[in-house]
């Protein structure tokens, strides 16, 4: 069963998602007791609460109960954060609502109908107050301030300095800058958020039932807000869940909300999210204004940097924020070789939707004014785009390379990957087609981008946003650990237990491939369980499904915890066969001699023996196989005091080429092809690979070209439904070519990276520099998306006007 690993496989999953036998949260059976949840929100983007009449609904039929933030005053404590700023953030607005969708009320009736009838009879007074929206407002001195015990709407602001910026400023020949600004958007998955949730009296103990996919640091506050023992909550999540795209990780409020509705009402309760309440109130990237400099050489080299990045985390700054922030400090600079770097670094609250984990999480912020800059710099020293991103690109020579915040991007070949995408894409035919088509009045452009795809965060990176000082006052944070459990039983199948929590990635397919490959059966003889308890399973904080992190280390959790069943059979076979383990070779569930493959002993004799016959087990085994391990990387250390980080375990490389249309008549852009070049070291299922390509550029096209979460200038939310919340569909996707080229990783067993994020965080910018490059002979500047019609036609239309007015 050798070359299993890297091999096309089918998924496991398939079968039983595309025949309906997929078990997702609503799914779950509930008991005859249960309570069905509906939340009322809050109408006002930012008001003090006056009173909330509750008397009419709870006289409504079926209605079991309801709670308020009066309720729970006392009953929990606010989520913890990591800031210094004393936000406080309740699973309940108590004084006061600063965002249009917070909850206010949560209502459990006998079902979900009589719950949202028993909504409209609450009364709520409430006591306007000044709404704030913009991001560069909210730094004002005179702008309404949302947490008065903080007294400002500054949640965290650090500065760093790598090299001699300075230096690199006062020799350059040319400094290229602009403001860009990034939009709030969130990711659409077909399931919501959905919790059910139990209080047991008897033990004092909370079991929950969620689509919930981690960081499992998020359990520790979690218990801490409840006030209880982190062992009486007990976590399930169900093996199926429906998408999330790091999305559902902003679940957490919800779980403790219908935690204590169990305990306060006496009835399990069951929440089901509807898609307004998604959109409004679930969680989304965060939008984020970038000044940016670069200090440039006339031949196009930038050799440094100077970042203002102001992220705006929504009324409340909640776990894991401000890590939008500092998740992608460690590459920075992207792919490109620049020592000299500084960033002055806001997160700030404004009366939006809180904001959370998403694909590509602080990605595509930090992507998009990097590679619209560099696009800048070719246009400023009249150079082609493409000779620009190859005179920065890190080269091959200098793998691994240390970047100026701290990071080592552990192997590559970055020139390859990008002509490999230029090859494919034509970039020098499409270059004269360019010219003829706009003698013909047809407007085409090119665009390019280049970046680093972080995976497997270093949970210490999210100190970054404490000072030196601050972090020394606590414990030092840091490591990626995943954990794994491989199980033989007696008749020598397999169960494999991850803790990676998936959300259709594919997880289980690729689990049983690695196991197959180390124990050398069948991989229809391995079992994966992917159902995650906390009460019985093996994790960590840092377990879940989020930064890619499954290739790097999931993956080497698996393998390793293999690897320790196989051992264990080796030495059994060894003891039987009286020869030493390093004779013993493993196939085709036989362990054989090398020289003598005709004395060999079978993987499920050794099994039988384990459990059935522990006796005659060499001195010293304990019986049975059941093998836990729990894989970290020692790369993944706590940032230093000169506020050095790795931010990630491993970093691969994306290079994109995306060719546009755009209408004369209607500004509509039309993506006429993408080409996209990936390393991501070995690749452990190719089949699967391409399928999370694909579903990372449809994200990134999304906020490329029609996704935003809109609010006006009076703080109301603008994009509650499909109708005007605009997401890219099956027509919309353009013809897409995927290429690879393979790195693999030195600090991996497999040499794999983690993938699925990149197109997330290339392609807004991707798109965005081809736009730029379609209406160059308008001289326009694109510094916002999403490049809707409207955005394009105004931008035109302001560019004509410029040329004919005298």
């Amino acid at each position: 069963m050798t070359n299993v690993i890297g091999k096309s496989a089918t998924r496991v999953e398939d079968k039983r998602l595309l025949t309906g036998q997929g078990k997702y949260i609503d799914d779950l059976g509930t008991k005859v007791s249960t309570g069905h949840a509906a939340i009322l929100r809050s109408s006002h983007p930012h008001a003090y609460i006056k009173s909330i009449d509750k008397e009419a609904a709870l006289k409504m039929p079926g209605v079991k109960g309801i709670i308020t933030g009066e309720d729970i005053r006392g009953l929990v404590k606010p989520f913890s954060v990591g800031v210094m700023a004393p936000v406080e953030y309740y699973p309940l607005a108590i004084d006061k609502v600063r965002y249009v969708g917070e909850p206010m009320a949560i209502i459990v009736a006998k079902d979900r109908y009589a719950a949202e009838d028993a909504l409209e009879k609450i009364k709520v007074v409430y006591e306007a107050l000044p709404p704030l929206v913009g991001i560069e407002r909210a730094l004002e001195e005179d702008a309404p301030i949302l947490h008065e015990n903080v007294g400002s709407n500054i949640a965290n602001h650090r500065e760093f300095n790598y090299g001699d910026v300075d230096k690199a400023f006062e020799e350059a020949d040319r400094i290229v800058k602009h403001k860009f600004n990034f939009p709030k958007y969130t990711a659409t998955p077909v399931e919501t958020y959905g919790v059910v949730a139990e209080y047991d009296p008897a033990h004092d103990q909370y079991t929950v039932q969620a689509n919930f996919h981690g960081p499992f640091v998020i359990h520790s506050i979690m218990a801490q807000a409840l006030q209880i023992p982190s062992n009486k909550l007990r976590i399930i999540v169900p093996k199926d869940i429906g998408g999330s795209y790091g999305i559902k990780a902003g679940i957490f409020p919800y779980i403790v909300l219908c935690g204590l509705a169990s305990k306060l009402i006496g009835c399990p309760v069951k929440w089901i999210e509807d898609r307004q309440e998604h959109l409004s109130s679930s969680a989304s990237g965060t939008d984020r204004v970038t000044y940016i400099e670069a200090a440039v050489e006339n031949s196009g080299k930038v050799t440094g940097l100077r970042m203002k990045m102001i992220d705006n985390v929504g009324a409340y700054i909640r776990a894991p924020e401000p890590a939008s922030l500092y998740r992608n400090h460690a590459n920075s600079t992207g792919a490109y070789d620049i020592q000299n770097l500084h960033i002055d670094a806001y997160a700030i609250m404004t009366n939006k939707s809180p904001t959370g984990l998403i694909r590509g999480y602080g990605g595509q912020e930090l992507y998009f004014p990097l590679e619209r800059i560099m696009q800048e710099v070719a246009k400023e020293l009249n150079m082609d785009h493409a000779d620009v991103i190859r005179k920065n690109l890190v080269k091959e020579a200098q793998f691994p390379y240390k970047t100026a915040s701290g990071g080592t991007y552990d192997s590559g070949n970055y020139e390859k990957s990008f002509e490999l995408a230029l090859a494919t894409g034509k970039y020098e035919e499409f270059r004269k087609k360019q010219e003829e088509a706009r003698k013909n009045g047809k407007i085409l452009g090119v665009g390019l981008a280049c970046i680093v795809e972080p995976s497997g965060s270093n949970m210490g990176y999210i100190t970054v946003a404490l000072t030196p000082e601050e972090r020394a006052g606590s414990l030092p944070k840091s490591g990626a650990a995943e954990a794994a459990t491989v199980s033989m039983d007696p008749l020598g199948s397999v169960n494999v237990r991850i803790s990676t929590t998936p959300s259709g990635q594919g997880h289980e397919t690729v689990a049983a491939q690695i196991v197959s490959e180390v124990l050398g059966i069948p991989r229809e003889q391995i079992n994966v369980v992917a159902e995650l308890d906390t009460s019985t399973s093996a994790w960590s904080i840092a377990s879940g499904s989020y930064s890619s992190r499954f290739a790097s280390l999931g993956s080497s959790a698996i393998y390793y915890a293999a690897h320790k069943v196989r051992a264990k059979l080796f030495k059994i076979a060894a003891d039987q066969l009286n020869v030493k383990e390093a004779d013993l070779e493993l196939e085709k569930g036989s362990i054989f001699v090398k020289n003598n493959p005709d004395k060999k002993f079978s993987v499920k004799r050794a099994a039988g023996l384990a459990h059935w016959h522990p006796t005659s087990l060499p001195d010293g085994m304990e019986p049975g196989i059941y093998e836990t391990y729990y894989y970290t990387a020692d790369v993944a250390q706590a940032p230093n005091e000169q506020d050095m980080i790795n931010s990630s375990v491993t970093y691969g490389f994306v290079a994109d080429m995306v060719t546009v249309e755009i209408d004369p008549d209607t500004a509509e852009v039309k993506i006429i092809d993408y080409f996209t070049v990936h390393d991501a070291g070995k690749l452990l299922n190719p089949l699967i690979v391409d399928g999370q390509i694909m579903g990372g550029l449809a994200h990134g096209l999304g906020g490329a070209l029609y996704e935003e979460l809109a609010y006006d200038k009076n703080g109301q939310f603008l994009t509650g439904s499909f109708m005007d919340y605009l997401c890219p569909t099956a027509p919309e996707i353009p013809n897409v070519t995927i290429k690879h080229t393979e790195s693999p990783s030195p600090l991996t067993p497999l040499g794999a990276k983690g993938l699925g994020e990149g197109n997330t965080m290339s392609a807004p910018v991707a798109v965005a520099n081809a736009v730029s490059d379609a209406l160059a002979h308008l001289d326009i500047m694109i510094d916002d998306l999403p490049l809707s019609p409207t955005r394009i036609w105004k931008l035109m239309g302001e560019a004509k006007e410029k040329v004919t007015t005298p």
